[in-house]
């Protein structure tokens, strides 16, 4: 179904995801299949509950929880697949998936392993149209020597398919600089680099992460909204935002920057970035833990007051910002 207020043409066009967390997307009925694999009966209501949040940090606890799941190489594999078939109903023919390969670090498991499962379980999509890239994540609350870790794992993975390197979690953790030496070990195996910043904390985050990391394009970035000079240093660097509307109001962060106890997706900043000259990506963080999908986000965006003609130019956009070959993401 094309969702309220999208036109067929919009929600037809072939599109690229770039912020995309394959962890996040795993759905209610996926999720009991893999508690049952490991011995634990629970309910796909059960999960819906969980998959419902106050705040950032309640998401993150909920986050915490899902992974816990996935703890073989198989486990990647399920829910990759099931993400793949889910993209193709989007018209998405490109996508970057953010892996947390610090979690998985975290759990003593082998991202290498996990990887692989991971490229096999994705490679018949390839043929059907759908080029599926990687994102290699750490979380900033681990630390400097644990995100060093991930881009080691990244080397050792030794994948072209892995075309970036980013930090999310909690952003009002670890001070940025203390990441410096790990991004630039990550530019140095020619890895792009990513980071969240500016989704709960300020304006500063994102400069920070620009000018201290070189971070090349910012995981949400909405708080730029409260800072006209950063507004225009971003136009000016044509920096991209990764903007994922349903996640920015079911974590609060909407309400948070905009101090407003209430939020709607109305008073979204995107419209003011997009017409600012800011690049603009849409997409859906976590499309299972936030109960969308890619083209209710376009519709989201015009719920905000986006004209057609602006959300084809988003559309457009995520292909120019991939970090894909010229051309690569496009498909047939």
């Amino acid at each position: 179904m094309t969702p309220h207020s999208l036109s067929d043409r919009i929600a037809t066009l072939p599109k690229a995801e770039l912020h995309l967390h394959l962890e996040g997307s795993i759905q209610p009925a996926t999720v009991c299949v893999l508690t049952a694999r490991h011995g634990i009966v629970i309910t796909e209501e059960e999960v819906r509950r969980r998959y419902a949040y106050r705040d950032f940090p309640e998401f993150i606890e909920t986050f915490k929880w899902v992974t816990s799941f996935l703890r073989e190489p198989q486990d990647y594999a399920l829910i990759a697949r099931d993400l793949a078939e889910h993209l193709f109903t989007q018209h998405v023919v490109y996508t970057e998936v953010t892996l947390s390969i610090g979690v998985m670090l975290l759990r003593k498991q082998q991202p290498e392993a996990n990887f692989e499962a991971l490229l096999r379980a994705t490679e018949q999509f390839e043929s059907r149209g759908l080029r599926v890239r990687w994102v290699f994540d750490a979380a900033r609350q681990f630390g400097a020597a644990a995100a060093m870790e991930v881009v080691e794992s990244a080397k050792r993975c030794n994948s072209k398919s892995i075309v970036a390197f980013g930090i999310g979690g909690d952003e009002l953790s670890v001070p940025t600089k203390e990441f410096r030496g790990v991004y630039d070990r990550a530019a140095q195996l020619g890895l792009h680099r990513l980071m969240h910043a500016g989704e709960v904390g300020g304006p500063e985050k994102i400069r920070e992460a620009i000018e201290l990391l070189g971070a090349e394009r910012i995981g949400h970035g909405i708080a730029a909204i409260n800072d006209p000079q950063l507004l225009d240093f971003l136009a000016e660097r044509k920096i991209p935002l990764e903007i994922c509307p349903a996640s920015n109001m079911n974590t609060g962060a909407l309400a948070r920057q905009l101090k407003l106890q209430n939020a709607t997706i109305e008073n979204h900043p995107l419209p003011k970035l997009l017409r600012h000259g800011i690049p603009v990506v849409l997409s859906t963080d976590d499309p299972a833990m936030f109960h969308t999908t890619l083209n209710e986000e376009y519709a989201n965006a015009a719920r905000m007051g986006l004209v057609e003609e602006e959300l084809a130019r988003i559309v457009e956009m995520g292909f120019e910002h991939a970090f894909s070959p010229v051309g690569e993401g496009r498909g047939a």
